[in-house]
């Protein structure tokens, strides 16, 4: 598939500024971010979480990453919880220790529970080996919201790429392009929903009403 040019990029990040009446979302409207990333920080923050969100940040998007977006005294789980709501899509950055984080899988069963579209990477760890243990005081039905994330993320297409010995600059190039052809996706069957909810009100109400009541698509 061909790769989508800058030109395109810029136009969906404008796409994402723009409020439906037309004209420039004032900055401070604007969501916290256009993804989140989700991983370990303990094992990929310096690496590929942290390339990922300068990368996307270079193409002018707005990722989220807890390192670089959250500041002291923000309280964790409302910066994060209104980032993981507002966010377009997610990444999940699997790694090796990555079930051994009750906040990085209360963060993925967010982002599913909030219906939010994922990209994930294995990243030095094979789909298979991903298993969510039992986290002491945490309640059953906290683990098997997790469970059922965690399967339903290893059951979607990713990306998988090896640390010591893959090719950096090609994983990113292929991350990157994971995430802006999803963003693509996301714009167009968001343009096609406002489309047609404007050509359903521009029918006469007295239309809207008849097919309403005997159950006619206009």
């Amino acid at each position: 598939m061909q790769r989508p040019s800058t030109a395109k990029i810029n136009n969906i990040f404008r796409q994402f500024l723009r409020p439906a009446g037309g004209g420039i979302r004032p900055k401070i409207q604007s969501p916290p971010c256009d993804v989140f990333i989700n991983h370990r920080g303990i094992d990929t923050r310096r690496n590929v979480a942290g390339l990922l969100y300068h990368h996307l940040r270079s193409l002018r998007l707005r990722p989220f990453l807890d390192s670089q977006n959250m500041k002291p005294g923000d309280r964790l789980e409302d910066k994060i919880g209104e980032a993981i709501r507002e966010c377009k899509i997610g990444v999940a950055v699997f790694s090796p220790m990555y079930c051994e984080s009750y906040f990085c899988l209360h963060e993925l069963s967010l982002m599913m529970e909030n219906r939010k579209k994922i990209v994930p990477i294995f990243c030095d760890v094979k789909p298979a080996d991903l298993r969510v243990r039992e986290y002491g005081s945490c309640p059953d039905k906290d683990v098997e919201k997790f469970r059922l994330a965690l399967e339903e993320a290893k059951n979607t297409v990713g990306l998988t790429f090896d640390t010591l010995r893959g090719d950096w600059p090609e994983f990113l190039s292929r991350a990157t392009d994971a995430v802006v052809k999803n963003l693509i996706e996301l714009e167009k069957e968001e343009s096609h929903i406002r489309n047609r909810k404007h050509k359903y009100h521009d029918h006469p109400s007295h239309l809207k009403s008849f097919s309403r009541d005997h159950h006619i698509k206009l």
